[in-house]
């Protein structure tokens, strides 16, 4: 594989949005996918305050050689908002991790993060159909894994969340949508589930507070986690302490990469 000689006036530029910037890993990876492709393509991160969100996609919308924009923490939910149109996924979920810039300057949005997030689960040999699955999280990428884990046959899924009105309305929503999954609002405690999700941003940075009771873990239970820096986090961390097997961030992102740059149109 060859990477890219140069970046020229004829580049489909992509863009990821993020708060902070410095820990994404999807850059690394869809750029070595492009050049894997030999696709003209690049994808560039941008650190985007939330409070400048609607103004930088304002200007990003006016952007001719723009083909697309990932989106990740913290924007995935507003940015749904200042899309033209959703994909049916996106619009249930009500969250957004992919917009593609048509011709005529609109802007749709995708969701694919509870794709990849099984994709990833089931590369690695793990299935969530017929399981009882526990997430902590209610944000926008916890509701696409939220969606996903019903979409693919999970019986029961309980959803905990610092705020909890958060997680019953996420719950009601999936039950909506998915009534042969028994999703439920809960507390911290894991107990009597098959798999573990952290589906928070807790573990990202030094000092963050565990997301769930971990003292509550135990085999064969299944830790899962969003995360991809660090690659090891305090959850993960303390569920292979109890004898735990456990999953990375990482193959979430592996999953999503070719799905991404495809609905993008860079590829």
């Amino acid at each position: 594989m060859q990477p890219r000689a140069s970046i020229s006036g004829h580049t489909a530029i992509t863009v990821i949005l993020a708060h902070p910037v410095a820990h994404v890993r999807t850059p690394q990876a869809m750029n070595a996918h492009f050049d894997s492709l030999g696709a003209d393509a690049v994808l560039v991160p941008l650190h985007v305050l939330p409070e400048d969100l609607a103004s930088v996609v304002e200007g990003l919308r006016r952007m001719r050689n723009l083909r697309g924009i990932v989106v990740t923490v913290p924007h995935k939910e507003a940015i749904a908002r200042l899309c033209d149109d959703l994909t049916e996924e996106a619009r249930q979920v009500g969250a957004v991790n992919v917009i593609r810039h048509e011709t005529d300057g609109r802007l749709t949005g995708g969701q694919f993060d509870g794709e990849g997030f099984v994709a990833g689960l089931r590369g690695a040999g793990h299935d969530v159909a017929g399981r009882a699955v526990f997430m902590a999280g209610a944000g926008g990428a916890a509701a696409g894994l939220a969606f996903a884990f019903a979409r693919h046959g999970a019986a029961r899924l309980t959803i905990h969340n610092r705020t909890a009105s958060k997680a019953e309305d996420l719950a009601a929503r999936v039950r909506a949508a998915y009534p042969g999954c028994e999703t439920r609002a809960g507390g911290a405690d894991p107990a009597g589930h098959d798999v573990v999700v952290n589906a928070t941003s807790l573990g990202m940075h030094a000092g963050d507070a565990l997301p769930l009771d971990v003292a509550r873990l135990a085999p064969p239970m299944l830790a899962a986690e969003v995360i991809m820096a660090p690659e090891v986090t305090p959850f993960l961390a303390e569920a292979a302490r109890r004898g735990c097997a456990t999953h990375g961030g990482k193959p979430m992102l592996a999953a999503q990469i070719a799905l991404l740059a495809r609905f993008m149109g860079a590829v």
